[in-house]
């Protein structure tokens, strides 16, 4: 959903509850990529928001073939 002109406008922001759905692991699992720099997040308050491109793009350059 990110704009062509990479501002970032039109992106989707995600708590750590939803990424942590998408991804079917647990909270502290997102927490902890957050505070590794894994997986970019803005800080909102005190709770976290992750763009959903970040969240397509961790995993993709996460995936593991084993064939």
């Amino acid at each position: 959903m990110a704009t062509s002109s990479g501002d970032g406008s039109d992106s989707k922001f995600l708590t750590v509850a939803e990424v942590a759905g998408m991804m079917r692991v647990s909270k502290m699992t997102v927490y902890r990529l957050v505070h590794g720099g894994d997986l970019p997040a803005v800080r909102v308050g005190r709770s976290f928001r992750v763009l959903e491109s970040d969240v397509d793009e961790y995993l993709r350059k996460s995936f593991y073939n084993a064939g």
